[in-house]
């Protein structure tokens, strides 16, 4: 019956080049530099006006944190440390050759146990709760963009603090900063091997050393920069390799708790260059360096970089002049990632009707929504990314480096939907467990169902009025699961 309902639920369509209300543009920023209202937001940006919500979002440092949410930030001890720390505390048997499967294996167990609840927690909690919404929005894409599995043997201890401290600091920030940040991480030079890649014949070339790794040069080209019609050759990917050979994570300096980045110029290809047609003067280090600041600035960049931006805030398949214009801010700017977003939220194309309300949510921007739309407090991550595995989009749990898709066509399917109704119907009824903290058991603690006259409220022009009229007609405890299991709450 609720599948049928919710199914059942159309759209009433307004004209088509009518333009969107005031309610409507508030929800519409709402919905798309952030994950959804909480109770009182769309009022609240609608008395303030949509430009200024706009502007407050592209400068989050404006925007104070509650204090609650900062407490509960830094009761996380695993997010208060350093690489090395949490490299020594944890991975000792990872890096002792001498230590058994079975030792290994006890040292992910634990770092499974104890770190990544906490880095879970940590980007949930931000998540719903933070009022800077569109830099988690852009935390998030800039940390799927650079995607990093925390399955990969070291990658697990060092996920959290790859997002903390190199994606989030820049993700309204400068794009040169952003992809120096990310090249210098542990967890990127890990995940795509470049720790362990040597220039041919150097001194350094030995034992697992021995030899020159493209793992990072490739992708780094293909999905964070030029992406993969921008006009390298198989040539260049080998020249990048090289001049990043000798960037790696020092193992030893980490153990008397030094940063984990190390240029080791005995694993360095020193023989001249020319990378993209351009000769690289021998300068060891700074031939990366020089390297990624022909990466950041590279028309093909600029471009791939604002399709990817109009995808995610306009349509699955932006307008080419959209994606013209935010190129050349792009290249204007030097990659000012704020000024790109500002052309964005300008454009008629974002508020083009024909472009509001008609993105599919992915599985996580689904479940943080619903999450905020029934102020649920996320005590308990674990049944969060149990519900995202069960969609297919656990937290940092992509294996391969191009991340998740944002695309209808990738998440829209009828086992995907009846899942969605399936959550909906557990938290809007109360039964879900992500209120009470992990060990507190159910009689602890009382079930809350959500309100569906409140949820309403709260999401004001998301649900259609032919939608209220199906959903009112409905058993009254149905009736909040079908709000967010309708096919307009799917959408955004």
């Amino acid at each position: 019956m609720l599948l049928a309902c919710c199914i059942g639920a159309h759209a009433a369509e307004p004209a088509a080049g009518a333009p969107l209300t005031q309610q409507e543009r508030a929800l519409h920023v709402l919905n798309r530099l952030g994950y959804g209202p909480r109770p009182g937001d769309l009022a609240e940006v609608q008395q303030m006006g949509v430009k200024r919500y706009i502007d407050q979002q592209l400068h989050p440092e404006r925007i104070p944190l509650p204090q609650d949410l900062q407490a509960r930030l830094a009761a996380l001890p695993a997010l208060q440390m350093t690489p090395s720390q949490l490299f020594v505390d944890y991975g000792p048997p990872s890096f002792d050759r001498d230590a058994s499967k079975e030792e290994k294996q006890a040292a992910r167990q634990r770092a499974g146990r104890e770190l990544t609840p906490q880095f879970h927690q940590a980007r949930l909690l931000q998540a719903t709760e933070s009022p800077r919404q569109l830099e988690e929005v852009m935390t998030e894409f800039w940390a799927n963009h650079f995607n990093v599995f925390e399955g990969k043997e070291w990658v697990r201890y060092w996920v959290g603090d790859y997002e903390k401290n190199a994606i989030r600091p820049y993700a309204l920030g400068n794009f040169r900063q952003l992809l120096g940040a990310v090249a210098h991480h542990p967890a990127m030079l890990y995940y795509l091997d470049n720790w362990l890649s040597s220039g041919a014949g150097t001194p350094g070339a030995r034992g697992r050393f021995k030899g020159l790794n493209e793992n990072y040069a490739r992708e780094l080209m293909e999905l964070h920069t030029l992406g993969v019609d921008g006009g390298y050759q198989q040539a260049d990917v080998i020249t990048l390799a090289r001049i990043l050979s000798g960037w790696t994570i020092d193992v030893e300096a980490m153990k008397t708790g030094a940063a984990p980045f190390a240029f080791n110029q005995r694993r360095h290809d020193f023989a001249p260059k020319t990378f993209l047609g351009r000769p690289l003067a021998v300068r060891g280090y700074q031939e990366g360096e020089a390297a990624l600041d022909i990466l950041a600035n590279h028309p093909s960049t600029a471009r791939f970089i604002s399709t990817q931006l109009a995808q995610y805030f306009v349509a699955d398949k932006p307008d080419p002049a959209l994606v013209q214009k935010l190129a050349q801010t792009f290249l204007a700017t030097h990659g000012d990632i704020r000024a790109v977003l500002q052309v964005l939220f300008d454009s008629p194309q974002f508020w083009s009707r024909s472009n509001y309300q008609t993105q599919f949510k992915t599985p996580y921007q689904f479940v943080v929504s619903s999450l905020r739309a029934t102020a649920t407090p996320v005590m308990n991550s674990r049944p969060v990314n149990g519900a995202l595995a069960q969609f297919g989009m656990p937290l940092y749990g992509w294996l391969t480096p191009e991340g998740y898709k944002y695309s209808e066509e990738a998440w829209l399917n009828p086992d995907a939907l009846l899942r969605r109704i399936n959550f909906a119907g557990g938290l809007a009824g109360g039964k879900s467990p992500i209120a009470r903290a992990e060990g507190v058991p159910p009689a602890g603690v009382d079930a809350r169902p959500a309100d569906p006259q409140q949820l309403l409220s709260t999401l004001g022009p998301a649900i259609t009025p032919d939608a209220v009229a199906k959903i009112q007609a409905s058993p009254a405890n149905f009736q909040a699961g079908l709000i967010l299991g309708s096919p307009d709450f799917v959408k955004r």
